[in-house]
């Protein structure tokens, strides 16, 4: 016991910050600034002058996006990285996360939390991070410490290790008990507490809570397990060393307890980083990495300044970069044209960094979150693999001015760079510019983007639904082309017989021609004519799901041409579709919901509410109180399906879609739909 850790792991660190919404993660980093000399005064609750970076967060009270400060503590330079705690913009966590040494999850006691804590947890535990637990807002508790451990350990694999417990009087929390120290402190707010002597009723609190800690220290050392059965007080020093070792080792999640607001327990959980997290090796060790002599940088967020250009903020992992180095990126190579450390707005210009500093590298122009950089001749594998979460929300967007076409365009490029989890699809068939994203306050920031940093006005609507149409009789009919207009004249002449096709079995063009009544060349160009008559049939929606057959026709040897049989199959599928009963079609999705299990009721509810078909629900696999419901739905009900969806689960609710099916659609759904995008609109 107490060489399990070693020597305690030294040089600059990394420090992501996660957790639920609204826990105060943006608070901590303020108050950690604060405590550290990086700012004068930690802002009042909400205001940000450092965490909420963009004008979007400072808005909506909440952060939009990860926002990088680095600071100093006694002699160690920490980088910190506030994530996102919204499940809109948690995908802002996963770059970072992978090159980070180390998570601090911020949470309150609040039961309501539970299934927001439980998505970050299961995130850390999928990626192997370290963490710890910073139990924020102790003031306003209104259950035991403990109790309160043991409502959250149901949303962590592993055990939840109490470091701290709170002193009260009168029922009001003034201060805590470190149990690896046995020492009282008196909370004073912005400021360090002061040491205090541990009541006697206290003291009964410390014993049982220390025994506890060491207990679940013990699992992991046979000397500790050795010492507590014989009662002998084990070394305060490999106490020290098992808390770092069992963190780093990811067999505990150490608990301390604070509050972010008033800057209590802040000192604490400083020193605990600085102490037992784990340093760049560790984590070069965790991707796999080998110190082979060149620098190797991960890149952890791309942002686009208004004057400066493009940053990418990267984690130094071996070597070091400065000023003008050249990095390879797969097979390219680009050259570093600034270096910053960021302390939130705030740009220090720096001429080197070492392995594991985090910078911000200017104007790598083909480099994007997640790239894995090296100055290695040799191209690197990328060491993470970024997968961008499902869309679940979308809007058309369109300048409001038409000269700001090329404009928009450019900026939704850059805005795509800085968050890969939008997407943007050109839907030819509607002529819209859809941008997808993972919820509505997400898209909402990111057209307050687009109208505040890039100065383009936009407006939204609703996408439109792919709505088909097909058939449900077949028919014959002949259409003939002629037209003389002096000189040669044009005359096509065809026969086609249109029958239906089973669903799914798309388009089918053949022909029964016999005696050249149509000259081979030109039996090519009635299908053409047949498929661009298709793609608005009566109905005003593409027609799938039918075959064509050229059965006769004639023509002209000297008027008949390509574009004269393109007209006459374009005139008998007009004449024709409108006598084979055609019926509209719309497309149905298979859905997945996650949700915590308690909200399954409501879930199923809202998607039959949606003409959804629950097909059943099952246990989440590896979630301990989610479900997984399955179902099918209409597209056209998805359009804010999350929204209502997530305010049934305290915003945690997500899903996954897939095409299932088109299923007919008639009555008053299908005159709404052709009223607005059909022939009616």
């Amino acid at each position: 016991m107490g060489k399990r850790s070693g020597e305690r792991s030294r040089g600059p660190k990394c420090i992501a910050i996660v957790g639920p919404f609204a826990s105060g993660k943006t608070t901590l980093l303020e108050a950690i600034l604060e405590r550290t000399g990086a700012i004068m005064k930690q802002a009042s609750t909400g205001s940000g002058t450092v965490g909420d970076h963009s004008a979007e967060a400072r808005a909506h009270q909440m952060s939009v996006e990860a926002n990088i400060a680095t600071t100093g503590f006694l002699d160690e330079s920490i980088t910190f990285v506030d994530c996102p705690g919204s499940i809109e913009f948690a995908h802002e966590a996963d770059p970072v996360l992978a090159a980070a040494d180390m998570a601090i999850v911020v949470t309150e006691p609040d039961e309501k939390k539970i299934a927001a804590l439980q998505l970050t947890l299961h995130r850390l535990d999928e990626l192997g991070i370290p963490r710890m637990i910073f139990l924020n807002k102790i003031e306003h508790a209104t259950m035991g410490v403990r109790d309160m451990l043991k409502m959250l350990q149901p949303t962590s694999d592993t055990p939840l290790l109490l470091r701290q417990i709170p002193l009260r009087k009168d029922g009001i929390v003034i201060g805590s008990i470190d149990l690896a120290l046995e020492r009282a402190y008196i909370y004073r707010e912005h400021a360090s507490s002061e040491i205090a002597p541990i009541s006697d009723d206290d003291r009964a609190r410390e014993v049982e809570a220390r025994f506890s800690m060491l207990e679940t220290l013990a699992d992991h050392d046979d000397r500790l397990m050795e010492q507590l059965l014989e009662e002998i007080e084990p070394p305060r020093d490999a106490i020290f060393d098992d808390l770092a070792a069992d963190l780093r080792e990811g067999t505990v999640t150490p608990v301390l307890i604070g509050s972010a607001e008033k800057g209590n327990g802040i000192l604490r959980l400083l020193k605990a980083i600085r102490h037992d997290s784990p340093d760049v090796e560790a984590t070069r060790d965790r991707l796999g990495l080998k110190d082979a002599g060149e620098a190797v940088l991960q890149v952890m967020k791309t942002i686009h300044t208004p004057h400066g250009g493009k940053l990418s903020v990267s984690r130094v992992l071996c070597g070091s970069v400065g000023d003008g180095t050249e990095l390879r990126n797969g097979n390219t190579v680009d050259r570093v044209s600034g270096l910053y450390t960021l302390l939130g707005r705030e740009q220090t210009k720096v001429a080197k960094a070492e392995a594991g500093e985090t910078a911000a590298l200017g104007k790598l122009e083909g480099v994007r979150t997640g790239d894995t950089l090296t100055t290695a001749k040799a191209p690197l594998a990328p060491l993470i693999a970024l997968e961008s979460p499902q869309a679940v929300y979308s809007v058309a967007v369109h300048p409001s001015e038409r000269k700001d076409e090329a404009k928009l365009s450019l900026a939704l490029q850059k805005l795509i760079e800085e968050d890969p989890s939008l997407g943007l699809e050109q839907r030819q068939e509607t002529g819209e510019t859809v941008l997808c994203g993972q919820g509505e306050m997400h898209l909402r920031v990111t057209r307050e983007r687009l109208e505040g940093k890039y100065q383009i006005p936009v407006d939204t609507a609703v996408p439109s639904v792919a709505y088909r149409e097909t058939i449900r009789k077949g028919t014959t009919r002949r259409g003939r082309h002629k037209k003389q207009s002096g000189g040669h004249g044009q005359f096509g002449d065809v026969v086609l017989d249109i029958r239906p096709l089973p669903r799914g079995a798309g388009f089918e063009f053949t022909d029964t021609i016999a005696g050249g009544v149509v000259p081979k060349q030109y039996i090519p160009s009635v299908e053409t004519g047949v498929r661009d008559f298709l793609k608005s049939g009566p109905l005003g929606f593409p027609v799938i799901d039918l075959a064509v057959n050229l059965a006769d026709g004639s023509y002209h040897s000297v008027d008949s041409s390509d574009m004269a049989f393109q007209l006459a199959g374009r005139l008998a599928m007009k004449e024709g579709l409108g006598e084979c009963s055609p019926v509209l079609l719309e497309p149905v999705l298979r859905i997945e919901v996650y949700t915590p299990s308690d909200a399954t009721a409501r879930i199923t509810a809202i998607l039959s509410q949606r003409r959804g078909q629950i097909l059943g629900f099952d246990a989440r696999p590896g979630w301990s109180g989610w479900d997984v419901v399955q179902a099918t739905i209409p597209a056209s009900e998805t359009g804010d399906l999350i929204i209502e969806l997530r305010s049934a689960t305290a915003g945690v609710a997500s899903y996954r879609a897939t095409f299932d099916h088109m299923a007919e659609l008639t009555g008053r759904l299908a005159d709404a739909a052709m009223n607005a995008q059909g022939k009616a609109a």
